[in-house]
């Protein structure tokens, strides 16, 4: 099954001595193996609770925010915003009702 990998795989599978086969996706494939690559890496994140994989997910998601247009700097920017406006989740606050 096709997936999506990191720009250096190939260079790591060619220096174990294995020839990796390999296509650039277009635009709207790339997008839908981000969106599988970001459910691979949450689940591997929820299975783990290792921080490595937290910057697994982090970095799916500069690239989705890339694909959208949007640096990952402008993505902080609206997280700070939305967290400014109606907070984060730092005071783990559960509703009820």
């Amino acid at each position: 099954m096709p997936k999506l990998v990191r720009d250096r795989i190939p260079e790591i599978i060619r220096a174990n001595g294995e020839e990796p086969v390999t296509e650039i996706a277009d635009a709207e494939r790339y997008h839908e193996l981000l969106r599988d690559k970001l459910s691979e890496e949450v689940a591997e994140f929820l299975e783990s609770g290792e921080v490595e994989e937290l910057a697994d997910v982090l970095e799916v998601l500069h690239a989705l925010a890339r694909a959208a247009g949007v640096t990952p700097s402008e993505l902080e920017r609206i997280r700070a915003k939305k967290a400014a406006e109606r907070g984060g989740f730092a005071g783990r606050i559960v509703l009820i009702t």
